[in-house]
């Protein structure tokens, strides 16, 4: 506790890190606001909700409750992050984005302005679909058809926001904006869901299940922090190097390579390839085909779904991880790994451990994803179950896990700073990029 109090001090003590803190908080704060601002010519009093639909409900965590509230913030940063997954798709098959992606910072500029383009298009054509799906029309007020011109604007101007919100975190605060809003997003239900477990459990007298609970939970978070931190470490040697009288090279590195570097997406990609039966489900009508795969609980839903996690993690880490450049940057600034010949040795080197680690690592992913329906199926509130697993708890994870790196950085050139004798901060890191 006291070593936590201290680490609270030093934060506060460093004025940009402060500063940052304090605009990443009250940027959260607008967000989570617009979030309960319901669109106009709506009556809240007449909204559905989700009800029992598992895919809408899953999308509602997502978006914080703006979903089922019908708020300017209703499609949130999701348009965004569909339009990003395209363009990073594009990327593998279409050679001007494979170009762009070569020209460095002004090819990340122009690959950004596409994403927004495409962004407005998707959200607009999303808006259309939210209308007709979770508004009904005894809660328009107004004009059908010029309701749904409003709104159109409304709601894509909402997910603009949250972009250029985002971006503002990115710039001023701490963190990876687009990140923290959907973590936002999702644990903002996490209070709710609680008290709506405990309660459920306490009048049922089952104290004793809902303290096994919080242990299963605890001990899922914490596999799920070691599946983001899990890497395979390759020893690398740098060749020593004479420049003037110093010598420079010669000392023993690794390369980290990660357990799980495809991250959250394929959980992302899966899910959108599973939402497909729900979706299609109101107009081929029922059947047990259809059901078993329209329900996040079942066990047919569950095998595929994590089948199709491992496929896509392959995918993905295939599209991610490039060991030949990896080959390429490694002989260009003389490293090598010992026993292995610099150039195609090395990449076929480097994509055979990739292939070995993606397996388990694309394995516990799947698992992880599927442990909500396992949750829901010992009893455990559906709301409260997201957070057992699946995407929801590894953004969390993932967005806790690299805010707290970067406060932490801070602490460490701060720390550092104190050994200094004089000069300021500014100065002092020229000279280390310089060095280094």
């Amino acid at each position: 506790m006291k070593k936590f109090i201290t680490t609270l001090k030093n934060i506060y003590a460093i004025k940009e890190l402060r500063t940052r803190l304090i605009n990443t908080f009250w940027l959260l704060v607008v967000f989570r606001l617009g979030s309960f601002i319901v669109l106009p010519g709506v009556d809240s009093n007449q909204l559905p909700g989700v009800g029992d639909n598992k895919f809408l409900g899953l999308l509602d965590v997502f978006l914080g409750g703006a979903f089922s509230k019908a708020s300017i913030f209703a499609l949130g940063i999701m348009p965004y992050i569909s339009a990003s997954i395209v363009i990073q798709l594009m990327e593998v098959a279409v050679p001007y984005f494979q170009k762009l992606k070569k020209e460095g910072e002004s090819g990340f500029k122009k690959k950004t302005q596409i994403t927004r383009y495409l962004t407005i298009v998707i959200t607009a054509a999303q808006a259309i679909g939210y209308i007709q799906a979770t508004i009904p029309g005894n809660a328009i007020m107004v004009n059908q058809f010029f309701f749904t011109i409003s709104t159109v604007i409304i709601l894509t101007a909402g997910t603009i926001f949250t972009m250029w919100l985002g971006e503002k975190i990115d710039d001023r605060g701490i963190g990876q904006g687009i990140s923290l809003l959907i973590m936002i997003g999702i644990i903002s239900r996490l209070p709710e869901m609680l008290i709506q477990e405990g309660y459920s459990r306490v009048d049922g007298n089952q104290l004793l299940i809902l303290i096994l609970e919080m242990v299963v939970l605890f001990f899922v978070v914490m596999s799920v922090v070691m599946l983001t931190e899990a890497t395979r470490r390759i020893p690398i040697q740098y060749a020593k190097q004479v420049v003037g009288n110093r010598v420079y090279g010669g000392q023993r590195q690794y390369l980290p390579l990660k357990v799980n570097a495809a991250g959250v997406m394929p959980i992302i990609f899966a899910q959108a390839l599973m939402f497909v039966p729900a979706l299609v489900a109101p107009y081929v009508g029922g059947g047990a085909g259809v059901s078993a795969f329209s329900d996040f609980t079942t066990w047919q839903y569950n095998l595929v779904f994590g089948l199709l996690i491992i496929i896509f993690t392959y995918f993905y880490t295939a599209i991610s991880v490039n060991p030949k450049q990896i080959a390429d940057d490694l002989k260009r600034n003389g490293g090598f790994i010992a026993g292995v010949k610099p150039g195609s040795n090395t990449s076929d080197y480097i994509d055979k451990i990739m292939s070995k680690i993606t397996l388990p690592g694309s394995i516990w992913l799947a698992i992880v994803a599927i442990l909500p329906a396992i949750a829901v199926k010992f009893g455990v509130q559906q709301g409260f179950a997201q957070f057992y697993g699946g995407t929801s708890l590894l953004i969390m994870v993932g967005v806790i896990l690299n805010t707290l790196q970067q406060i932490n950085s801070y602490l460490l050139m701060r720390r550092y700073d104190g050994y200094m004798k004089s000069g300021d901060v500014k100065g002092r890191s020229q000279n280390i990029a310089v060095v280094q």
